[in-house]
């Protein structure tokens, strides 16, 4: 995987790029984007890898053009269009799973097939999510892994070269998170659903605390024609805490025959 940087009108953003293939671009979650990982590096094996960082995290700059969610689905479809390799393959994880289904619905002809990883984007009054934004570091621990000690499996892609301490990083990368997530992660995304129209599987690891398995469930109610897996003993980053098991759902999945998309 090769870093380096795109520009696209008023935005300047790190990208990780790697492997020949069908195209992926994969969206990260709210903490910060992973860097290289390793299952990254797996999937760049059979793919050519786009993975983006978002405006605003780390030191991808743009988020000032930033003024709703609407403004950054816009700036993804032109970033995909400009990358000319679509229809992609579209992976999102956590709030980049909220992206990701929001940019299927505004851009069908983008996406070829969508997997979305203990996404963000719906809310159940009667089983409200935690707010990350309010836990001490050992209380998040708790609820984002089975075993708090995969965290040290966890990569980022923290750079202390860009002149910012971790603790920076993590602030920078915190405050353009909750543009989109607070006071609730939800911006509107289950009316959209009806829309989505590309192949989409759900993936949840079963003791994540962050999107718990009520959500799960409400994912499997709005997307009917979706698939849904379960990753057993893995939490929020079944990518990290259970690689073998997620890169097997997700290859078979993007492999497999062709589906028939939805009837818009």
């Amino acid at each position: 995987m090769i870093q380096s940087r795109m520009r696209l009108g008023d935005f300047d953003v790190r990208i990780w790029s790697g492997g020949a293939g069908p195209p992926l671009v994969y969206l990260h979650g709210f903490e910060h984007h992973p860097g290289a990982a390793p299952y990254l590096q797996r999937l760049s094996g059979d793919h050519q890898i786009l993975a983006p960082e978002h405006p605003g995290f780390g030191a991808s700059t743009g988020f000032d053009r930033l003024t709703d969610l609407q403004d950054l689905i816009l700036y993804y479809r032109a970033l995909v269009e400009g990358w000319g390799r679509g229809p992609v393959d579209l992976v999102g994880h956590c709030l980049g799973g909220m992206f990701a289904a929001e940019l299927a619905v505004l851009a069908p002809q983008l996406v070829r097939r969508l997997v979305l990883v203990d996404p963000y984007g719906l809310w159940l009054d009667d089983a409200p999510l935690p707010d990350p934004f309010l836990l001490v570091p050992a209380a998040l621990a708790a609820v984002k892994w089975r075993d708090p000690a995969c965290a040290a499996r966890e990569t980022s892609a923290f750079d202390p070269a860009l002149g910012d301490t971790a603790a920076e990083f993590r602030t920078i990368n915190l405050t353009a998170a909750s543009k989109f997530m607070w006071p609730i992660p939800d911006r509107g995304l289950a009316r959209r659903l009806p829309y989505l129209t590309a192949p989409t599987l759900v993936i949840h690891g079963d003791a994540d605390g962050l999107t718990p398995p009520a959500y799960e469930a409400a994912w499997a109610a709005a997307l009917p024609h979706a698939r849904t897996a379960v990753i057993a003993d893995a939490g929020h980053l079944p990518m990290v805490e259970a690689e073998g098991a997620f890169i097997d759902l997700v290859e078979d999945f993007l492999n497999e025959a062709p589906w028939p998309r939805v009837p818009e």
